[in-house]
């Protein structure tokens, strides 16, 4: 199921935050894995937008959020629980990261970055990942990992510049 492009259009954003938390505590749940505080609180601030945030960025606004100096192996060690349970994808151009809107589901994380506002929004394309492991193969070469990071302006963006 591909989501609707929310994430370039304007919407009710404590929906997005709201379905995020509530999914990452039934996978952390059936995970038997533990969604503490601090890990939350870092998965809540990535959810905030629809805009990766680097582990810096996300270092001062937990300051922020707790009135508490915050070190960055604290940040770290949250990004990397969240990455393992699948809960947000890191966006390697940026050395950033992103919340993922299909946690629990095996998938490939293909990303659509609007260059203008810094929006990311999640491509789901069942043909594009076979695609590109169909190409890979006939070049002998086997694919184990795929994360694609496509770069462009999104509609708003694109709207905005046309008028």
């Amino acid at each position: 199921m591909a989501p609707a492009a929310l994430a370039f259009a304007q919407h009710n954003h404590q929906v997005c935050i709201d379905t995020a938390l509530q999914r990452a505590a039934e996978v952390c749940l059936a995970a038997g894995v533990q969604l503490t505080r601090q890990r939350l609180a870092v998965l809540q601030l990535i959810w905030q937008n629809h805009k990766p945030l680097g582990a810096y960025a996300l270092m001062a606004m937990l300051e922020a959020h707790t009135g508490r100096r915050v070190a960055p192996p604290t940040v770290y060690r949250a990004l990397d629980f969240l990455l393992e349970q699948g809960l947000i994808h890191r966006v390697h151009s940026l050395n950033a990261f992103v919340g993922c809107n299909q946690p629990g589901h095996q998938h490939s994380g293909n990303l659509l970055l609007c260059r203008q506002c810094g929006v990311a929004q999640e491509l789901h394309s069942p043909v594009l990942p076979e695609l590109i492991r169909t190409a890979a193969s006939e070049q002998a070469f086997s694919v184990e990992h795929l994360m694609l990071e496509m770069v462009g302006l999104c509609a708003q963006c694109r709207e905005d510049s046309s008028e």
